[in-house]
């Protein structure tokens, strides 16, 4: 087993680093088209049109994950000189995704969107929740560029928080819902944590933190949603 391990300390681990992290750009690229298919990418007619505010934000999720996946090719195809320079691209995205996202999410509260009937200061909690991690990560992930074991990992859970909107547009689909949004989330997390054990034989740090702020801050804070200090921000921003 230590000898299995070690082998996979050097070229065979970086090798297996390019296929994996690029296989998992490209599922969640897979997963953001499947999932805003029918409402964005081909919005029935039926449903009223999107505001510019909505289709900029789109338009920045889409380049967030398309910026991903480039930089996971260039580093897969040892471009690291142009990965480190498209990487000053990334930030400035990185910053936008965040503006917009919280933009849209107050935005989306102010007009009482969520699920009906329920309370949409409770809803608020969500994709406030996919921000505040994605903004930590991706924050964490330029912080640590040097260290691009670190670097990897937190710029793919910074990915795999923003995707939840996706998971539960296809969970809808499929005729599921409620809660799964968040499993559907966490089985991203799962295989960057299988990965790491298959080729490390341990959790690296930076999927142990940042995969628990995906799994456990998100619901925790839509668990809290319903408690005073939130219905007080919440009606402070709305």
């Amino acid at each position: 087993m230590g000898a299995m391990t070690m082998a996979l300390d050097n070229p065979v681990r970086r090798n297996t680093d390019r296929v994996f992290f690029t296989g998992m750009a490209l599922a969640l690229a897979i997963m953001m088209v499947v999932g805003f298919w029918p409402t964005y990418f081909m919005r029935n007619a039926a449903l009223p049109p999107l505001s510019w505010l909505y289709h900029a934000h789109g338009a920045l999720f889409v380049v967030w994950i398309s910026l991903f996946i480039a930089q996971t090719a260039l580093v897969s195809n040892r471009r690291t000189d142009v990965h480190r320079k498209v990487g000053i691209v990334g930030a400035v995205v990185a910053a936008m995704v965040f503006a917009m996202g919280v933009t849209v999410s107050i935005e989306t509260l102010r007009r009482g969107g969520g699920p009906p009937a329920g309370d949409p200061r409770f809803f608020f909690a969500i994709p406030m929740g996919d921000m505040f991690v994605f903004g930590a990560l991706a924050l964490a992930g330029i912080l640590m560029r040097r260290r691009t074991d670190w670097h990897k990992r937190f710029m793919l859970l910074a990915s795999i928080s923003v995707i939840t909107a996706a998971v539960a547009r296809f969970l809808v689909q499929v005729g599921m819902g409620g809660p799964g949004l968040f499993v559907g989330t966490d089985l991203f997390v799962l295989a960057v944590v299988i990965y790491d054990l298959a080729t490390r034989g341990r959790v690296h740090p930076a999927t142990l933190w940042g995969g628990a702020a995906v799994v456990i801050f998100k619901p925790l804070l839509f668990a809290l949603s319903g408690t005073a200090p939130w219905l007080a921000f919440a009606d402070a921003v709305s």
